[in-house]
């Protein structure tokens, strides 16, 4: 599948918790890291997710904020 998003992050499921209607998902990044993200427990049923399976973050944003100590 093609995407249109230039921060696509490949990785697989670390950890899932589900919820009533959505679910947190933790992935755990090739390249080192994680990142976490809060779908529909519907959609993370038709993705099939599971822990372990090998996924893609993708990130499509036009505002980024950054915050300074």
């Amino acid at each position: 599948m093609k995407l249109s998003a230039r921060n696509q992050l490949p990785g697989k499921v670390k950890k899932i918790e589900t919820g009533m209607i959505v679910a947190e998902i933790v992935i755990e990044l090739d390249g080192g890291g994680e990142i976490t993200s809060i779908i529909t427990k519907k959609a993370m049923e038709n993705l099939g997710l599971t822990v372990g399976k090998k996924v893609h973050a993708v990130i499509k944003s036009t505002e980024v904020m950054v915050a300074a100590d």
